[in-house]
């Protein structure tokens, strides 16, 4: 069975590579490019490039084809741009034509081939999903109505930290408990639900399965089948895993979560527009209306747990890991919460505006650290032009926004963890995508709406763990490990790292 199968599949690519010669030639003749390494018929410059598209490779493939440049990836056309001005015709200028999502195998798995909001493409779906989000999970007022639930859970982490007598002695890994604070901020939000510690099976079931689902969707591994079609059946059984593991997290979310929460509307007749509890209770709402079916409403539940609840995390995890490794930013940063709110006073979110080294501290983790550097990959659905060259219909367009924030050509010494720039030569450069040289959340049409959640969390937490503990690193080590781990499009430190917590006396 599988001579069979390595036959039929070099048969297929002896003749991919005549069309493939063929339509190069064709093509060739009616567009003009972008520079880019030299491609060969069939595999383009995946033999040259691999699997590993991360940031800082893209980086290199910059420095030397220049800030906008084309990879040819098997059958994909791959255009990475890397400056503020291309940046900003890519998600502004030319919104509409770049608006739309390039998806591959696998996020088609989990994403039901787009019918959640973020991988979708650009058009009335999107524009539906997204209002359907946005009332119940990114306004002010969600922020406001959640931001004491956000308190509560940071502040039962403080608690159970100083109970445990390692924290203070050999370290702990934080990561665990600030996971488990992040599903409570989200599920407070989309369920009404918290999950009472790290023990309680719902609470590790879906952990393991969303870890699982990231995992999947992350690695470079499965990018030969998704760039040349013709060796997809070598990923039949990562696919199939893929598969499964879709089907168990949709059906966990459905059973233990959807469809609880319907129980419970059914149950409460008094329940109208203006008592609705949550945020499942809006998108139900909309699907009893017709506007979105069964599988969107799982598709959205799917989407705030990877885009809203590891993202986040990524980032306190790094922010928790400067401050150690900056032991003079973490005393600066403590100073200004004792002085502005009094020793012992716990940082709520209203004060989070009146403490501007904090949210120094913020931008220069989201700049240095970013969570997702190449951004949500772009797509254009016809053909286009971009600074003088043209772009085939289709192509998956990548922002490098790391390089953007981290190129000494436009950043002083960007390599260096400096919340001071942010008073300094960048005093007026802020995370909503208003200077093109920093965008976290991206900008334009499909900016992540997670801002105005993710600033306020990370405000709230970075600060409640700063001005209760002093944070260092482990016996016998002067430093974190800060090495990098990259996924499709993120980046995550890859050593959970261990941290000695010392309560401070008030």
């Amino acid at each position: 069975m599988d001579l069979l199968l390595l036959e039929k599949t070099l048969i297929g690519l002896f003749f991919a590579i005549i069309v493939a010669i063929v339509v190069s030639k064709l093509r060739s003749k009616n567009f003009k490019l972008p520079p880019g390494p030299i491609p060969v018929p069939v595999f383009g410059n995946w033999l040259q490039v691999g699997d590993d598209l991360n940031h800082r490779n893209l980086t290199e493939y910059a420095k030397k084809f220049g800030d906008m440049f084309l990879l040819r990836m098997g059958q994909r056309n791959l255009v990475v741009v890397s400056s503020p001005e291309l940046a900003k015709e890519v998600l502004h200028t030319q919104g509409v034509e770049f608006g739309s999502r390039t998806r591959n195998v696998v996020f088609d798995i989990f994403t039901g081939k787009g019918q959640d909001m973020v991988f979708t493409v650009y058009g009335e779906h999107w524009r539906k999903m997204r209002r359907i989000m946005t009332v119940p999970f990114f306004t002010n007022k969600v922020v406001q109505q959640y931001r004491r639930g956000w308190e509560d859970e940071v502040a039962h982490v403080v608690e159970d930290v100083k109970k445990n007598p390692e924290s203070a002695t050999n370290g702990i890994v934080l990561r665990k408990r600030l996971q488990l604070m992040m599903y409570n901020n989200m599920y407070r939000i989309m369920f009404d639900r918290r999950f009472e510690s790290e023990d309680d099976p719902l609470f590790n079931k879906l952990k393991a399965l969303n870890g699982e689902r990231s995992r999947l969707a992350q690695s470079f591994e499965y990018n030969y089948g998704d760039f040349i079609p013709i060796l997809r059946p070598f990923l039949r059984g990562y696919l199939n895993i893929c598969k499964e593991i879709k089907q168990r997290r949709l059906q966990l979310f459905k059973d233990y979560f959807v469809d609880e929460r319907k129980k419970l509307a059914n149950t409460t007749k008094s329940m109208d527009n203006n008592s609705l509890k949550c945020a499942i209770d809006h998108i139900l709402e909309a699907e009893q209306k017709g506007e979105i079916n069964e599988d969107n409403v799982l598709y959205i539940v799917e989407n705030i747990n990877v885009a809203a609840i590891e993202t986040t995390l990524w980032s306190i995890e790094w922010g928790i890991a400067e401050l150690v490794n900056h032991p003079e930013i973490q005393k600066k940063l403590r100073d200004e919460i004792d002085s502005v709110l009094g020793v012992g006073v716990q940082i709520t979110e209203p004060e989070l505006n009146k403490l501007p080294y904090l949210q120094a501290v913020i931008k220069e983790t989201l700049r240095l650290r970013m969570a997702i550097p190449l951004l949500v990959p772009h797509m254009n659905l016809h053909d286009a032009k971009l600074a003088g060259y043209d772009i085939p219909a289709e192509s998956k367009i990548l922002v490098n926004a790391w390089w953007l924030a981290n190129n000494p050509a436009t950043w002083k010494k960007p390599e260096e963890f400096r919340p001071e720039r942010f008073f300094e030569e960048e005093k007026h450069v802020e995370a909503n995508g208003n200077d093109f040289r920093y965008l976290p959340f991206g900008v334009g049409r499909r900016s992540c709406p997670g801002i105005i959640l993710a600033l306020p969390i990370l405000g709230i937490t970075l600060g409640r763990l700063v001005q209760n503990f002093e944070l260092l690193p482990p016996p016998g080590q002067s430093k974190l490990d800060t090495t990098e781990k990259g996924g499709q499009f993120s980046l995550h430190i890859l050593k959970h790292s261990t941290i000695v917590m010392k309560p401070r006396s008030f």
